[in-house]
């Protein structure tokens, strides 16, 4: 233990010899009102917008630059040989933006008001073991499971388990208090948020005094904002066409982020046709993942035999899944549509890959006899009334460790359950993963439940993402990973 505060001492001191120099200069960066009017900066919230509370607010947990978890306000943390005890220690010295001492009891009301079933945060899913969260002094938190799991810190690096001051729940969503880097001057979804630099920031002064984030839904607007230099970064990748763009026009440099978001097609499994698990493998039979990859998204990422878990996971099911015409017509016809079947997707450009992605869809799963009616709807509140509403909507989400992505997204009565996915022995799997103690057995497990999913799940998942990140060439020090897992303290502009 003395070694390693010796260790986090000394990276303390680094950071801070490192963001030494006066903040200056301003960042520019788009974010797409996802939520419409009902954006908000609750961390926990379904309409948060996380441009902003990665900026302003810290987790217990970080994931590292390696994938692994690293200390962010906890600095270290140990667990019983049981593993459903935990215990973290908190950094010292650590105010909130509002001048209040960070502590225990900060912890125990920003954990407990995610497991609250009244505020339906889609993030509940993710720490549903834990049963019981106290502060044993003011620099230690204690945590009780409902049963073994030795990936706790790992689900604590969710980006969403941000915590807050206690008891400023009635009003987090328009302050947005937190111990982050950067401090809130001003929220406004729909135009301009202002960020100003938090001078005693725990890792140093950030090296920018500024942050404008601009309110821009629709996907080519805040492209030709970023390539005009209005902004300086978008909040998702460029396509290959628009890094060519960017390339002839001078001025912006690239990094390239494998990473585990994903982009896909849910089908609702309590509405028809998609109730019928036939109906479902079906159309995903229908897709060559390859051909969507290289037609939509320039070949950059990796495919996905329909699970959420990223390539890079330590619990990804390894599999292959061909394109298979003659099967999805025989499970069609058994279903009950021999001559096929009629709907439609509804398309947005939230996500600059999902026309061409819907496009690339529709043209495969003819074949097997799926007739997909591409419909444009706006992208401005999207994520409101579309998605999680029409029986077929376009969907994406963000890297998670696999235990939060495979609760979160697919068990049952989940609240971002976006597929309405409902299968007790799936919901079985994922509960006795989480109990194993032996690593090579939880990941079997793990990766069973992923096999699970590809038989009998409604969603498609077309690929992993790689990232091209385009910035301004102004920008400096920004970390090569993905969003989540970068260290916005470290930026600095010309």
């Amino acid at each position: 233990m003395k070694k390693f505060s010796l260790v986090m001492a000394m990276a303390a001191l680094t950071g801070v010899t490192l963001a030494w120099a006066a903040p200056s200069g301003t960042l520019r960066q788009a974010h797409e009102v996802q939520f419409g009017n009902a954006s908000d900066l609750d961390p926990i919230s379904k309409g948060r917008v996380f441009t902003v509370t990665e900026k302003v607010m810290n987790r217990l947990v970080r994931p590292g630059l390696d994938g692994k978890p690293a200390a962010d306000l906890a600095v270290s943390w140990s667990s019983n040989p049981a593993a459903n005890e935990w215990t973290f220690k908190l950094r010292d010295g650590v105010t909130f933006h509002n001048g209040k001492a960070f502590s225990a009891a900060d912890v125990v009301y920003s954990l407990k008001r995610v497991q609250d079933p009244k505020m339906d945060s889609p993030a509940r899913a993710s720490i549903r073991m834990i049963d019981k969260i106290e502060a044993v002094d003011a620099k230690t938190v204690k945590m009780t499971l409902s049963a073994p799991f030795a990936d706790l810190p790992l689900l604590l690096t969710d980006y969403r388990l941000m915590m807050i001051p206690d008891g400023s729940g009635d009003t987090i969503k328009t302050t947005g208090i937190g111990t982050g880097p950067f401090k809130l001057e001003k929220f406004d979804a729909q135009g301009t948020t202002t960020l100003v630099a938090n001078m005693n920031y725990f890792d140093g002064p950030p090296g920018v005094a500024k942050v404008e984030i601009i309110g821009i839904p629709d996907a080519q607007a805040r492209f030709q904002a970023l390539m005009g230099k209005q902004i300086d970064m978008l909040p998702t990748s460029v396509s290959p066409q628009q890094k060519t763009l960017l390339e002839r026009s001078g001025g912006f440099g690239f990094q390239f982020v494998s990473t585990g978001n994903w982009r896909g097609i849910v089908f609702r499994t309590d509405m028809k046709p998609w109730d019928d698990v036939r109906v479902r493998k079906a159309v995903r039979l229908a897709v060559d993942r390859k051909a969507m990859l290289d037609l939509a998204a320039g070949g950059l990422g990796s495919l996905a035999c329909d699970t959420p878990v990223g390539p890079a996971d330590q619990y990804r099911w390894l599999s292959t899944c061909n394109q298979d015409i003659p099967k999805a017509k025989a499970l069609l016809a058994e279903a009950g549509y021999p001559n096929g079947l009629d709907f439609e997707i509804p398309v947005s450009t939230v996500e600059g890959v999902w026309p061409a992605m819907a496009e690339v869809f529709q043209q495969q799963v003819a074949a097997a006899g799926f007739r997909a009616k591409i419909v444009q709807v706006p992208s401005d509140g999207y994520f409101n009334e579309i998605w999680m509403k029409r029986p077929v909507s376009m969907t994406r989400w963000n890297q998670r460790p696999a235990d939060s992505a495979l609760n979160e997204i697919y068990r049952t009565g989940a609240t971002w359950n976006e597929g309405f996915y409902k299968d007790a022995k799936f919901d079985v799997m994922l509960d006795e993963a989480r109990k194993e103690l032996n690593f090579d057995k939880r990941k079997a497990k793990y990766q069973q439940a992923q096999e699970h999913l590809w038989e009998t799940s409604g969603t498609l998942v077309g690929f992993h993402a790689t990232l091209t990140v385009a910035t301004t060439a102004r920008v400096k020090n920004l970390d090569a990973v993905e969003n989540f897992t970068i260290r916005w303290n470290r930026i600095t502009v010309d």
